[in-house]
């Protein structure tokens, strides 16, 4: 095993770097080949400093990516490495829960005995690990990114892709004009390349063929889905140990504040010269651990294939990792706000225009959700987390028209729950779908479609949320965006409804009537739509 320690500071562009009271955090990794550790502070306004880092190779990935399970001497090795982290942790007087994130990406995720892994880390270190899913990392790796693209003029111009070629996984970001327009993550890991290449017995001498047809199969398929733009220039980023340790070696400056830059054909030399060496040889020569090793020359050639296909003449590196997005996390009052709301809600547009939905009533129907989840905040006391899942449900309830117009709604759930939306895991595309679902005839049942497998609390959720999104499109069942304002007020066990400006609502009315049955079961009221006299 090897530990690096690394003090340095993160400070937001534009912000003050005076601040009171700091408090200590840590965020733990477990990668596919190590496990990392940061320890920083986060000041009153927000400001993160990272104080110490420590880095300890494990297998998990080796095992995970050629066995599917994770061995126990891998576990036990695991042990004894967040052992030795609770140790630093404690001196440091990082105990509490909300001062520790420990997360652990797709070598943990994809092991079938992955609750074993959890539970035993639990029993023996007390630390809690939380499992991500793809879409959770592409939003955490933004979080860490983002003031790099920010703090950039020529960035912030540009359609950046962001990539990170890891272990199990690779990661496309593209950014433009500051918004996420694409984000992917496809099977293109570079130890599951290596593992498959040992497991084929694929012989050396055929080693670059078999790396180079799986990089392009997989790469020209992520690249597909990306629609062009000729009018903003490309600039590609890339994120990871080994385009770090590639910078280094070929003298390219990189710091905490800055984009390393290499040219793609001093890199393209740099891979011809990397891929014949034997892991062995590049630990000896280049000091190394032997999992950086393994991954080294896979990953290399998997941006090379990338920047080829991007005609980009060249290659940002960033100094950026999962844990500056965890940091970044951390030090946020809400994620579920600002700029990461509205990076989801346009991810969300694309999209309903994918499934040619109607954006106007989409749109008016959100915003009406909106006011009404606002109003009612005292009857459901949901969080913002929650009203992200309502206006994402309100802009989606109709894409399963694209399908069918039968059973719209059923095809609206499946649409949503098979799609990626930026920044959105797997349990909350299910709630925006069941959401989107609900929102016409049928209350939820237990014998519904994956609806009874959901925690208690989420079904509560999801209730609370459909009530609200049946009010809001019943006031738009004219398609019209007539009603663009209202006031609410709860008399009894009634929610009153007033609509100025508006002679004739009978039509919003009965539809009101036909879709409300929910609201009363969810919120004990009953809805009255009136006209307001003034």
């Amino acid at each position: 095993m090897s530990t690096r320690l690394k003090h340095s500071e993160h400070t937001p562009a534009g912000s003050d770097a005076s601040s009171s009271s700091p408090r200590l955090v840590a965020v733990i990794d477990i990668g596919t080949s190590s496990i990392r550790m940061a320890i920083g502070e986060i000041a009153a306004d927000g400001q993160t400093r990272t104080i110490e880092t420590l880095t300890q190779a494990v297998a998990i990935g080796r095992d995970t990516f050629t066995g599917r399970k994770i061995s126990r001497s891998t576990i036990e090795g695991c042990v004894r490495v967040l052992s030795s982290y609770r140790v630093v942790l404690d001196s440091y007087g990082i105990s509490r829960d909300d001062q520790l994130r420990c997360v652990a990406t797709s070598a943990v995720r994809e092991a079938q005995n992955r609750l074993v892994f959890l539970d035993r880390i639990y029993i023996a270190t007390r630390i809690q690990v939380e499992v991500l899913d793809q879409s959770e990392v592409a939003r955490i790796t933004f979080l860490g990114v983002q003031q790099t693209l920010k703090a950039d003029p020529h960035l912030s111009a540009a359609r950046s892709f962001v990539v990170e070629v890891g272990g199990g996984n690779t990661e496309f970001l593209v950014v433009e004009n500051g918004q996420v327009t694409f984000s992917h993550t496809c099977s293109l890991g570079s130890l599951r390349l290596r593992k498959m290449m040992e497991s084929l017995k694929t012989p050396i001498r055929k080693e670059r063929e078999f790396l180079e047809n799986q990089i392009d199969r997989f790469v020209s398929q992520a690249l597909q889905q990306v629609e062009t733009n000729d009018e903003l220039p490309t600039e590609l980023i890339a994120l990871g140990g080994d385009f770090r340790f590639a910078a280094e070696e070929l003298s390219a400056e990189l710091d905490e504040n800055s984009l390393a830059t290499i040219p793609i054909n001093t890199l393209q030399h740099f891979v011809d010269k990397m891929l014949p060496l034997s892991v062995d040889e590049l630990v000896h020569d280049f000091h190394l651990t032997f999992p950086d090793a393994e991954t080294l020359g896979p990953a290399l050639l998997t941006m090379v294939n990338i920047a080829r296909r991007l005609n980009a003449d060249q290659l940002r590196v960033s100094d950026v990792n999962l844990r500056d997005g965890l940091l970044a996390e951390l030090a946020s009052d809400d994620i579920w706000s600002g700029d990461f709301r509205d990076h989801i809600f346009n991810a969300a547009i694309d999209l309903g225009s994918k499934y040619s939905f109607e954006e106007n009533h989409a749109r008016h129907v959100a915003n009406l959700a909106g006011k009404l989840f606002d109003a009612l905040q005292m009857h459901h006391r949901l969080d913002a987390r929650s009203r992200v899942m309502l206006t994402l449900a309100s802009l989606l309830h109709e894409i399963g028209m694209y399908v069918s117009i039968s059973s719209y709604h059923k095809h609206s759930m499946y649409l949503i729950q098979n799609s990626e939306l930026f920044g959105l895991s797997q349990l909350d595309l299910q709630i925006v779908g069941m959401v989107a679902r609900y929102h016409r005839r049928a209350s939820p049942k237990p014998t519904h479609l994956g609806y009874s497998s959901l925690s208690r609390e989420d079904r509560v959720v999801i209730a609370k949320l459909a009530s609200i999104l049946r009010v809001a499109d019943a006031l738009d069942r004219s398609y019209s965006q007539r009603i663009r304002d209202f006031t609410c007020a709860v008399q009894k066990d009634w929610l009153i409804i007033t609509i100025p400006g508006i002679d004739d609502l009978s039509l919003e009315q009965i539809a009101m009537k036909q879709t409300a049955q929910l609201f009363e079961e969810t919120y004990g009221l009953s809805v009255l739509m009136r006209r307001s006299k003034v």
